[in-house]
């Protein structure tokens, strides 16, 4: 279910940025042009956010399972 949810965020962040850069050339008034992109700042700033939460996830899930290294070397039975 990860795998989904990390690639739904990247084809939406694909098409913002197809969005964003054919946004210029469909004339829309200048008003009309500067809401869109505030309005399509505001789902970038979302995704980056959902994206720092991911990574954090995974980092806190990492820690918890660490390794603990037992050296043998020195020790004679």
């Amino acid at each position: 279910m990860l795998y989904n949810s990390e690639m739904r965020k990247e084809k939406t962040l694909l098409i913002i940025g197809i969005w964003i850069a054919i946004l210029p050339f469909l004339g829309f008034p200048d008003t009309w042009r500067k809401i869109f992109f505030i309005i399509t700042g505001f789902m970038v700033i979302y995704l980056a956010y959902l994206y720092y939460q991911q990574s954090k996830d995974l980092i806190s899930k990492s820690e918890n399972t660490s390794k603990t290294f037992i050296d043998n070397i020195g020790s004679e039975k």
